[in-house]
């Protein structure tokens, strides 16, 4: 039959020439200790990559160290042992790592893959509550997996790529991702949204084996730094502004309109979401409201600017690059000539930026993946409302959407 200490010893891994010493459960503070110690006159590996020391060593004195291990039922469990100093060639004295312990400090290695999985879905602050642990500990953690695991990260065979800023904070606090559009992971997030952040990105690329030349294709708005950045660092690449960007540049336009209309047409009250949508993601109670609008029987600019919104998404149905860029121009003649001073600057940005909008057709890129990656963001900002720290919201963009293998720096994150 197997004992108590044996059963320990096979639920928390514990292998020679470390053994269970004792175990301690305390029913009133629901917790239980585990006291572990090594066979005397063991030798221990140590490896500093670092300084390429690698060895077997026996122990020169011993500390003592604590860890917090995963729940046993309802009781949490912590593990202590003395842990083996070794001296090393060089006279220097070295605390040998334990096979159970975590990367970070005071956590073994399978409670800190339980927290990871905790943390893709809930807050930092609601798992340290769940786990009686701390905020900072926990922002630690994800820091230095995420920071560690990226080490090991392949973009050798990165050749498209969606570039796009996400809001961290009010005033103006944003952070850029840069998306892997064939692989939909991101690849690299840096505080700001200038020219500044291509160049990190491309340095950053070429740590991970990835070359700037190998970018052939880039989907991103036209944002003007975007724009120079992937000039003056991807050569190679293609930009194509994504579809998204491009329409919310109309209907801004559209929106602009209506607001000014609206002071003088009642009609128009309560209207600005049935505008704003695409036709066929209307309720049905839009759908009445557009109708009465356009049998009002007044002129209003506000419905025609609607209507070239419309038939500007109809060009992404074209048939044929040539057919579709031949819409676009003919759109833009059109909407330039509509005497609706938002529409034609619409139409001239458009016109600015019509080599990026007609690739498009033959890319097929967009910065979808990042949209959703950005909502998978900014509903976990929501739910830790908001972080104050660039660093914290570059971990958390890690830690959802870049495809991280956590595995290799722990065997039990899955």
């Amino acid at each position: 039959m197997t004992s108590g200490i044996d059963l320990f010893t096979m639920a928390l891994h514990i292998l020679k020439p470390w053994h269970i010493v004792s175990v301690n459960l305390d029913g009133a503070l629901k917790r239980l200790d585990v006291s572990v110690d090594f066979d005397r006159g063991s030798e221990f590996e140590y490896i500093d990559e670092e300084t390429n020391t690698r060895g077997r060593y026996k122990a020169y004195d011993t500390v003592q160290k604590n860890w917090r291990h995963l729940n046993f039922f309802e009781f949490e469990c912590h593990i202590s042992a003395r842990v083996p100093r070794v001296k090393l060639p060089d006279g220097g004295i070295r605390v040998v790592q334990t096979p159970w312990e975590g990367l970070s400090s005071g956590f073994t290695l399978m409670f800190e893959a339980f927290l990871m999985e905790l943390l893709k879905c809930m807050t930092v602050h609601q798992t340290a509550k769940l786990t009686s642990t701390y905020d900072n500990k926990l922002w630690n953690m994800i820091d230095i997996y995420t920071r560690t695991a990226r080490v090991d990260a392949d973009y050798s065979e990165v050749d498209k790529i969606g570039v796009d800023e996400t809001s961290v904070r009010k005033n103006h606090n944003y952070i850029t991702t840069f998306v892997d559009l064939g692989q939909r992971r991101t690849l690299y997030a840096t505080k700001g949204k200038d020219q500044s952040t291509i160049k990190a990105f491309v340095d950053d690329l070429k740590k991970h084996q990835g070359n700037a030349e190998q970018i052939r294709q880039v989907a991103c708005d036209m944002s003007a730094s975007f724009v120079k950045g992937v000039e003056d660092n991807l050569p190679q690449a293609e930009i194509t502004f994504d579809k998204f960007h491009i329409v919310k540049v109309i209907t801004e336009a559209v929106d602009k309109v209506r607001r000014e209309e609206a002071k003088s047409n009642p009609i128009l009250k309560s209207s600005r979401f049935v505008l704003l949508k695409n036709q066929k993601n209307l309720t049905e109670k839009q759908r009445q409201k557009l109708f009465e609008i356009r049998i009002s029987k007044v002129n209003l600019k506000t419905l025609r600017s609607y209507d070239l919104k419309e038939s500007f998404q109809q060009i992404f149905y074209a048939g044929s690059s040539e057919i579709f860029k031949a819409l676009l121009n003919k759109w833009y003649f059109v909407a330039s000539h509509s005497r609706i001073i938002p529409m034609i600057e619409a139409a001239r940005t458009i016109k600015r930026h019509i080599k990026g909008i007609g690739a498009w057709f033959d890319s097929k890129i967009s910065n979808g993946i990042l949209e959703g990656f950005n909502s998978l963001f900014q509903a976990a900002k929501a739910k830790a409302r908001g972080y104050k720290l660039d660093y914290t919201a570059i971990s958390i963009v890690y830690l959802l959407t870049a495809k991280l293998d956590y595995s290799k720096i722990n065997p039990f994150c899955r």
